[in-house]
């Protein structure tokens, strides 16, 4: 049995549970729902988070536990050669083993140590998968049975649902913390040992990104340069280029649609403008490097512009259309939120329309526009697709829009492409870059959130 069909089954159970607990509750009230503690539904819920909380949980150690125990078996029958030819042999070897076990196709002519090991993870596997299974099942009836018994009419049930809830919602937001924390220690140890290579200023005020190292000595380039500011100019660049684009463009089309347009016109256009939030990024790439970058390139040659045939004009146009929606959307609900009080006060007082708008509207909703343009920033800056198809691969320092450029997530994707040793420079800057990126993407929320709460008490 797999995981995914124990879950259904559990699932299935829970449901069950649900619908026998409320009926155990109806029938003990005689018709009398009033004599009941809780309502009926959460007898039900009672019984049914007592039937799969139990069994979910064990699915969880399940997923974890497996492959640790199933390994442990087939380690012991690697042979001596295999382990003595290092952690490279030994991880195709494993993986041989449950490609052959799995049916799918193995690097080599399988061995007979091989073809022993896949034997043992296919009975080792369903063996876990049967006992882990049955008991899961097992915990689930009881659970079931257990919780099904407790139920009286002055049981208070909506107390144990509530306490239930809230220590899963604490444990969901304690997870969620341990994974940033646990993200951003990742992140900096790989870095770490990245400056233990590279010198830390060398890396924060270089002036030249090449990190290909040769692998004789005697090769060109064999040190590798590792400066920053070549992508670090090329990912603002880009940036600033589509929130040039998004940023009017969002906000205007939010304050028509809020301010002026009428309600069919508003039902008709806010959808419409969304759907650019769902075209996959790819299709943005393909549309800026076949139509946009050649028109770029032509308009620059007409009027004796030099213009490469990947620019950062091209990225940066395409991707501010690609985010328009992320503005406009979210500039559109906060300026609905305004109360109409302050519109009606303005324009009794005698302003007009444009008047109320940018001396009482845009004020007032001033904290949520401002996290609506973070929210662009944070997704142009991490936009990697159109800057590969449209903007290239060049690490070039420049301010010239139509040259042709890089950014950070580009070549962070780029030095992990592939199979990579993390013992190298290459491969370790990527983390360094995504730390900087990090750090820098931090500072720009605290001074967003500075900003919406400096203009929050002022308009509350």
């Amino acid at each position: 049995m797999t995981v995914s069909s124990f879950v259904l089954i559990v699932l299935i159970l829970s449901a069950v549970a649900f619908f026998l607990g409320r009926r155990r509750s109806v029938s003990l009230a005689n018709g009398r729902l009033s004599t009941l503690h809780s309502r009926p539904g959460y007898y039900g819920w009672y019984v049914a988070l007592w039937c799969g909380l139990p069994a979910v949980l064990l699915a969880f150690v399940w997923i974890v536990a497996r492959t640790p125990i199933v390994n442990g078996a087939v380690h012991d029958v690697i042979p001596e050669d295999v382990m003595a030819a290092g952690a490279g042999a030994v991880n195709l070897f494993m993986a041989d083993a449950y490609n052959l076990a799995t049916g799918n196709i193995v690097s080599s002519n399988p061995s007979p140590a091989v073809r022993e090991a896949a034997s043992i993870i296919t009975g080792l596997t369903r063996t876990v998968n049967l006992a882990f299974a049955g008991i899961g099942l097992a915990l689930a009836l009881a659970g079931l049975t257990a919780a099904y018994r407790r139920i009286t009419a002055d049981f208070r049930s909506r107390n144990r649902v509530e306490r239930i809830l809230r220590i899963l919602l604490v444990i969901a937001s304690t997870l969620s913390i341990f994974t940033t924390i646990g993200i951003v220690f990742s992140v900096l140890f790989e870095s770490i040992r990245f400056f233990q290579r590279i010198p830390i200023l060398d890396f924060l005020f270089g002036l030249h990104w090449s990190p290909q190292i040769a692998i004789r000595a005697d090769q060109v380039a064999s040190e590798g340069s590792f400066g920053m500011i070549p992508l670090f100019a090329g990912t603002l660049l880009i940036t600033f280029i589509a929130l040039a684009v998004a940023i009017p463009i969002g906000l205007l089309a939010a304050i028509y649609m809020s301010e002026y347009a009428g309600r069919k016109t508003r039902a008709l256009a806010k959808p419409l403008l969304e759907i650019l939030a769902g075209i996959p990024t790819v299709v943005y790439g393909f549309f800026a490097a076949l139509t946009v970058a050649p028109l770029i390139r032509g308009f620059g040659e007409s009027l004796g512009i030099d213009a490469a045939s990947e620019s950062a004009l091209a990225a940066g146009l395409v991707m501010g259309i690609m985010i328009i929606p992320f503005v406009s959307s979210l500039a559109d609900d906060v300026i609905n939120a305004v109360p109409q009080t302050l519109r009606d006060g303005s324009l009794g007082l005698g302003a007009t329309t444009s008047e109320t708008i940018k001396l009482v509207i845009l004020p007032a909703a001033l904290p949520g526009i401002a996290a609506a343009c973070l929210l662009a920033f944070s997704r142009a800056i991490g936009e990697t697709m159109i800057v590969v198809m449209a903007a290239g691969l060049a690490a070039n320092l420049t301010a010239n829009p139509f040259e042709a450029v890089t950014t950070v997530t580009v070549q962070i994707v780029t030095l992990l492409v592939g199979d990579q040793e993390f013992d190298s420079a290459k491969t370790l800057a990527a983390f360094a870059l995504g730390l900087v990126l990090f750090v820098m993407t931090l500072a720009l929320n605290v001074v967003a959130l500075h900003i919406v709460r400096k203009y929050r008490q002022a308009y509350d």
